[in-house]
């Protein structure tokens, strides 16, 4: 980054109270030395992203009540520093290093459960789990509070208890002392110096207490002497001591050279939780502001929505929200009256795009979207400069000089009273020029401004856009609230009228106004009724479209209603008709044990058959126990309308409400006929047969030279035909079906092949696992009686995907 580039930033920065705000942010932090290190800037749009990205996990763990554990991390600058320089640390700071360790293992626990919520923190938050036997060592030895453990070693836990001994007996010796010479001690303690316990005798009196001097009283009154009868005990505690030191500088030694060994991953893990403890901070600041993570975009533009100050919010100011719109190559022309809020408008835009590369999220509506900007060049303020002998406006000249300079797509240029402090017809010319330049360069611009013709060629120029800062018509005063595309009236006079000015200043002013500003005036103030009134207008559609929502809502829940009770009343009438199913497989049992009886005569098979024939017709598609479905029209090239089928017995029709072919089976009986579709045989009205093009009933005279077949033939006095090949009257298609329900539409047509013409049945269960296979032909062979041939078929029936049994 150049020096001019530095200094926009920090110009920038400074304009617009950057500093605050990370203030705010640093004070959530729990570490010294994040507060130390700072927020900084990211330098592209990635690393925008990824912080963003971090802090809305981060926000969502709070949400959740789930704050990462951060309690034990501790400032390791010095203590990593003196490790890396191979010095041994003291106690407090290997008792910070295991602190910060412990603090560490917490945290990559705490995101490996929670790992659903926070994929961007784990990965940015790597800690080595190796560090744990690190911080288990430290622990074995130092003691939270950063003191030595009795038993850190073998030989300090020995030396220990012999200074421990040691200190007793002199101690209780002095105490001895002290009660036989109160007479010629000046107090009744005792104490140390220079590592030797001592007592205090009266000046006038230490001849008469034998021992060795060890210095005096600040008074001079008292002799500190060390009795002679602890002087040799004295001596080993101090050799004693010195021992135990040495031995605790030993350990220390040992655990620094650890910690050195294990540097980098310590630092890796202090970086991890300090990263931690810098997104957990911002996700509370964001929560503070009742802020939200942005889109961020590179196409240069800026749409928020319901945008508020953060300063202002976080000193609990009430602040308007506005919507606020900017785009690459285009101009934002602010206007209004004094102390309405246009410069307010301008710094949150800026602050918002400089939380937005900070990773914080910004006080607006979700769904807002702002691009990554870089740079922030703005000119906010009075920057005269009595240093540099510049006056207000050539600092502000040489400040946009050095904003054209550096304007380019993708930067964001804020500035405020833009080419303001000269001569009004002038400054508005250079103002027009400079917006103009601006645009052509690509940046994302936003002014404020108080000139007409500004205002005016905002309205000109494709490029720019207009928009003003609210003002209440009756009481002049700011609304703070931003209406776009109408130009806001400066109001100077009524503003002046509203601080106290007398009325016979004001009404002088206003004569002295020339002709063209009064018409201005009221051209803006027209166009703000019009648009007040717009505002009105979009409030009214907007409170109708909300109550045509809710009004759909409520429809939308009386259906669903309506559907719940439908689904009720269905159900009831499921269960009924699962009764009834249940019933006819009952009776359906009744006459399939009475067909297995070889007994039966020709009136049992007849009620047998009628049995059959009853619970079939029931649970058929037209049954009682289904509705019947709408009719349909035939296949155009098999069934033509309103042509009188033939329904001889035999003969081929169409039956809409089957949605297939099928075969009369038999004849005339009150207007019906029954046919058979497959397995399936019912009554159905004649009017709801259709013929079917070019078929000739099977029941028709033969050809000539034909042969009828003769009742003698192999099937016999019973009237079967043996062999006769796969119809749609012998077979049975299970493909699909669960083995309980197979094995049951098996029996059913077994029983019905008993009387059917036909010798042979065939049973299709397609190829598959082979277990429906298996199952059908094991049932055949083993629990029905009355078939007396399993195969197979044949190739040209359709080979193992078909089972052929014979029945008697």
């Amino acid at each position: 980054m150049t020096t001019e580039a530095r200094d926009s930033a920090a110009t920038a920065s400074e304009h617009l109270e950057w500093p605050r705000l990370r203030e705010a942010l640093l004070q959530q932090c729990l570490s010294p030395a994040t507060q130390r290190r700072g927020v900084g800037l990211a330098s592209d749009v990635e690393r925008a992203r990824t912080a963003l990205a971090e802090t809305a996990e981060a926000m969502a763990l709070l949400e959740t009540e789930h704050a990462p554990p951060l309690e034990g991390l501790r400032d390791l600058d010095v203590a990593i520093k003196r490790a890396s320089r191979e010095g041994a640390l003291d106690a407090p700071a290997l008792a910070d290093v295991r602190a910060t360790l412990g603090a560490a293992a917490a945290l990559r626990r705490f995101l490996a459960e929670h790992r659903e919520l926070t994929p961007r923190l784990r990965e940015s938050c790597h800690i080595d789990p190796s560090l744990d036997a690190l911080d288990e060592q430290i622990g074995d030895a130092i003691e939270p509070d950063g003191t030595m453990r009795d038993d850190a070693s073998a030989e300090f836990s020995r030396l220990r208890r012999e200074v421990g001994n040691l200190r007793e007996r002199i101690v209780g010796k002095l105490e001895s002392l002290i009660e036989k010479h109160r007479d010629i001690l000046s107090d009744g303690y005792y104490t140390l110096r220079e590592g030797r316990y001592v007592v205090p005798v009266r000046r006038d009196a230490h001849e008469r207490f034998h021992g060795i001097v060890h210095g005096t009283s600040a008074s001079g009154a008292s002799v500190f002497v060390e009795p002679r009868g602890v002087v040799e005990q004295g001596n080993r505690l101090k050799m004693a001591t010195a021992e135990m030191e040495r031995e605790a500088q030993r350990i220390l030694a040992e655990l620094s050279a650890l910690v050195a060994e294990a540097l980098p991953s310590v630092k890796a893990a202090t970086t991890a939780l300090e990263h931690m403890d810098l997104c957990v901070a911002k996700a509370r600041l964001g929560r503070q502001l009742e802020g939200s993570e942005p889109e961020l975009t590179t196409d240069g533009c800026v749409a928020l929505g319901q945008a508020r100050h953060p300063l202002l919010a976080l000193d609990g100011v009430a602040v308007v929200p506005n919507d606020i719109e900017l785009s690459a190559g285009r101009g934002l022309v602010i206007s209004g009256p004094n102390a309405g809020g246009k410069t307010v408008l301008l710094r949150t835009v800026g602050l918002c795009a400089l939380m937005a590369r900070a990773g914080i999220p910004i006080p607006a509506a979700a769904g807002s979207r702002i691009a990554f900007f870089d740079p922030v060049l703005t000119d906010l303020g009075d920057e005269q400069s009595t240093q540099n002998n510049l006056s207000t406006f050539s600092a502000h000249i040489t400040n946009l000089r050095r904003i054209l300079d550096e304007a380019a797509p993708g930067a964001l240029v804020l500035l405020d009273e833009l080419a303001s402090g000269t001569d009004p017809e002038e400054g508005a010319a250079l103002a027009c020029g400079l917006l103009d330049a601006l645009c052509e360069r690509g940046a994302a611009v936003a002014i404020t401004t108080h000139y007409e013709p500004v205002k005016a060629f905002s309205l000109r120029d494709e490029r720019l856009r207009a928009a003003s800062v609210g003002l209440d018509l009756e009481e002049m005063t700011p609304t703070f609230e931003l209406a776009m595309d109408v130009p806001g009236m400066s109001s100077a006079l009524s503003v002046a009228r509203r601080f106290g000015i007398p009325e016979s200043v004001i009404d002088f002013a206003r004569g002295v106004l020339p002709r063209q500003a009064r018409d201005f005036e009221q051209l803006v103030r027209q166009l703000g009724e019009r648009a007040a009134e717009l505002s009105q207008e979009r409030a009214e559609l907007e409170r109708q479209r909300v109550a045509l929502e809710q009004k759909n809502a409520e429809q939308a829940q009386r259906l669903e209603q309506l559907r719940e009770r439908g689904r009720k009343k269905l159900l009831a009438e499921t269960e009924g008709l699962v009764a009834e199913v249940r019933d006819a497989r009952a009776r359906l049992d009744g006459a399939r044990a009475m067909l297995k009886d070889r007994k039966l005569d020709d009136d049992g098979v007849r009620v047998a058959q009628a049995a059959i024939d009853e619970v079939g017709s029931r649970v058929a598609l037209n049954g009682d126990l289904a509705p019947a479905p709408e009719p349909l029209a035939g296949p155009a090239d098999t069934a033509a309308e309103g042509v009188a089928p033939d329904v001889a017995v035999g003969a081929r029709v169409f039956v809409p409400r089957l949605r297939s072919e099928a075969t009369i089976v038999d004849g005339q009986r009150g207007g019906q006929v029954r046919v058979a579709a497959g397995a399936l045989k019912l009554w159905v009205d004649i009017a709801e047969v259709r013929a079917v093009a070019s078929e000739q009933p099977t029941g028709a005279k033969p050809p000539a030279g034909a042969s009828a077949p003769s009742s003698s033939g192999p099937g016999g006095p019973s009237g079967r035909t043996g062999r006769t090949g796969r119809s749609t009257d012998n077979t049975v298609d299970i493909k699909g079906m669960r083995v309980d329900d197979a094995l049951s539409m098996v029996e059913s047509f077994v029983d019905r092949m008993l009387t059917a013409p036909d010798a042979e049945g065939y049973i299709v269960h397609g190829h598959g696992t082979g277990a429906l296979r298996a199952a059908v032909r094991e049932h055949l062979s083993g629990a029905l009686s009355h078939v007396t041939r399993v195969r197979p078929g044949t190739r040209d029936e359709g080979g193992d995907a078909v089972t052929v049994f014979t029945v008697e």
